[in-house]
């Protein structure tokens, strides 16, 4: 089909020449040719804040991390926890030196127990078999408000509560929200109560100083489980990214000789790589050990009164995730 062609006469009326227009119309329709080529400020002005908006956000988006920092090393610890959890399980093998170390000391006692030692009971919580063990949390701010009660009746039979910690990048000296009211709550439930400070200790007087903060928070308090210095290294920008064996396994030798001077029980944490790396283990051996190991088969080498298994654990009571223990005192 073509299309309809317009009588000439009537297609004149359709076509504007400037000849035709009146000179107020001409210089109406000059304006807005000028306007329509000349870009409006409020045009240009728009286009330059989109701009430095973008610009801004790529600068702060790298620097959140840093600008919303509390210090505290636990969540330092769980955010590097979740960026290298392994999907799958993975199960560690001792690793077996074919030369002499550096600095040689005397191994630890060996693990009597293998992988197939341990087995999940009806509550999901993995303990011994033929073999007295028991199973607990260890618990800080980050699980909030907790129904003691209810982990009490869940099977958890003891708790091992953080009393502080010292920022791990300011250095100072903190106390856990929650520690007086847990402390009080979990042994009102009937639970056995232990407790641990995240130390970020960098020498003997720093230890020092911890330890103070320790005997304040629990003055009035009967523990009936281990005390301890939980010392990590939570992230690659901590103060504490530069410790050594020998002054670490001092600071640990220093803590749990006044601990136990006091009427305490020490008990010294750490998990595989800083057992290697960064403790003369064999010094320490007065000492109950506790590991984190985040896999529910044992395959450590070296014996342990206390096994973290899972920093994801699920206990009635307790709101999100939370660290699940199994002790098998000896």
């Amino acid at each position: 089909m073509g299309f309809l062609k317009l009588p000439e006469k009537e297609q004149k009326n359709f076509d504007y020449e400037d000849d035709d227009l009146y000179p107020e119309e001409e210089a109406v329709i000059d304006n807005l040719r000028v306007r329509s080529r000349k870009p409006r400020p409020e045009l240009i002005m728009g286009i330059v804040a989109a701009l430095a908006a973008v610009l801004l956000i790529t600068v702060l988006i790298p620097s959140i991390p840093y600008i919303f920092r509390d210090d505290d090393p636990e969540t330092a610890k769980a955010q590097h926890i979740r960026q290298t959890e392994a999907t799958e399980e993975v199960i560690l093998e001792p690793t077996v030196s074919e030369t002499e170390p550096e600095n040689p000391t005397i191994p630890p006692d060996r693990n009597p127990y293998n992988r197939y030692d341990f087995q999940y009971n009806r509550h999901n919580y993995l303990l011994l078999q033929n073999v007295v063990s028991f199973p607990g949390v260890d618990v800080s701010a980050h699980q909030g408000e907790i129904d003691w009660t209810a982990v009490k009746e869940s099977g958890i039979d003891f708790a091992i509560i953080r009393l502080g910690y010292r920022g791990y990048g300011s250095g100072k000296l903190v106390e856990d929200e929650y520690a007086k009211k847990n402390l009080k709550e979990a042994k009102e439930a009937g639970l056995r109560i232990g407790a641990y400070f995240f130390s970020q200790a960098l020498n003997i007087k720093e230890t020092d100083e911890e330890i103070q903060f320790m005997l304040n928070m629990l003055a009035g308090v009967d523990l009936d489980m281990p005390l301890v210095l939980d010392w990590e290294i939570p992230a690659e920008d901590a103060r504490t990214k530069n410790m050594d064996a020998r002054t670490l396994t001092d600071i640990q030798l220093h803590f749990c000789g006044q601990m136990k001077k006091m009427g305490f029980q020490p008990m010294v944490y750490f998990n595989w790589h800083q057992s290697e790396n960064l403790y003369y283990l064999s010094e320490l051996e007065d000492y109950p050990f506790w590991l984190a190991l985040y896999q529910d088969r044992m395959t450590y080498p070296w014996k342990v009164e206390m096994w973290q298994w899972t920093s994801s654990g699920k206990v009635p009571g307790i709101q999100g995730n939370v660290d699940i223990n199994v002790f098998m005192p000896h």
